[in-house]
C-alpha cells in the first residue's frame, strides 16, 4: 500500500458513517501502526492544558493593563479639566490667552520667539 491509499484510508476515517475499525484493520495488515509511548495522552493533555493557562493569562494582564489604562486616563483629564477651569477664573474671561495661561504682558515676547523678529 503507498502512501497516496494510506492517505485516502485516513482521511476517509474522519467520515461520521465510516467504518473506524474496517479501516484501522487494513491499515494494521498493510504494517502501519501507531504505537504511542507510555504516558503519551497524559503528556499531551498537559500541555493542551498549560497553553490554555498561559493564553488565559495573557487575557487577564491585558484586561487588567486597560483597566488602569483608564483609571489614569480619566483621572488625567478630570486634572486638565480642573486645570483649566482654574486659569480661567484667575484670569477672569475665556480668551485663547487665558486657555494658554497668558497674560497680555507676555503676548509680544511669545510672537517675537515664535517668528524670530
Amino acid at each position: 500500500m503507498n502512501t497516496l491509499e494510506i492517505k485516502k484510508l485516513i482521511i476517509s476515517s474522519l467520515n461520521s458513517d465510516a467504518d473506524c475499525a474496517g479501516i484501522s484493520r487494513k491499515l494494521e495488515e498493510e504494517g502501519v501502526s501507531y504505537n504511542f509511548s507510555k504516558n503519551f495522552g497524559d503528556r499531551i493533555l498537559n500541555k493542551l492544558f498549560s497553553a490554555g493557562v498561559s493564553i488565559n493569562r495573557e487575557v487577564e494582564f491585558v484586561k487588567y493593563m486597560n483597566f488602569a489604562f483608564y483609571r489614569v486616563a480619566l483621572t488625567g483629564v478630570a486634572a486638565i479639566v480642573i486645570l483649566l477651569i482654574s486659569i480661567f477664573l484667575m484670569q477672569g474671561s475665556l480668551s485663547l490667552n487665558s486657555f494658554l495661561g497668558l497674560s497680555d504682558n507676555y503676548d509680544e515676547s511669545i510672537v517675537c520667539l515664535l517668528t524670530g523678529n
